[in-house]
């Protein structure tokens, strides 16, 4: 049996005896031309307070962790030397937005008045900072992942 999913040029084989059939000479053309994405991630720290308010338990007192936040940037295409987006660009402006973020208790900043500084809404505020000052026509920040500690992450992405 096949199935035919002409919007992507796919051609899907199914042999329902329970053996595994090899794709098509087709399906393999087809797949060739499937777009690819590169992905390049920097690391980056900070130290910071905050509270999380209304929260039932310790984590409504003020406390402080020592932040990870890995940023992620995709594109379709490498410029002429290989190279989709330099990362010391990408540390620079991670840096820069950090700075803003280091050695202060959260709460009292401008985008944490309204909303807790949880660890989810951290990765939401970098991630619009971030896009702003990297996106372009051709690259795009994809995703970028706060961490409190080396176990409890937290990323924020668009679709």
């Amino acid at each position: 049996m096949s199935l035919r999913f002409p919007m992507r040029g796919l051609k899907i084989s199914a042999d329902f005896s329970g053996k595994r059939t090899a794709p098509s000479a087709e399906s393999k053309r087809s797949l060739s031309f499937m777009p690819g994405v590169f992905e390049i991630s920097i690391e980056e720290q900070f130290s910071a307070a905050h509270a999380l308010r209304n929260y039932p338990g310790n984590c409504e007192h003020l406390h402080g962790h020592n932040w990870a936040v890995e940023v992620t940037v995709e594109c379709e295409e490498l410029n002429e030397i290989g190279i989709g987006i330099d990362f010391r660009e990408v540390k620079q402006s991670v840096r820069e937005a950090l700075h803003r973020l280091d050695h202060v208790n959260l709460n009292e900043l401008p985008q944490f008045c309204d909303i807790n500084p949880s660890s989810e809404n951290i990765a939401r505020h970098l991630y619009n900072e971030l896009s702003r000052k990297l996106n372009t026509e051709k690259i795009r920040v994809s995703r970028v992942r706060v961490s409190e500690t080396p176990t409890s992450k937290a990323s924020y992405r668009e679709i």
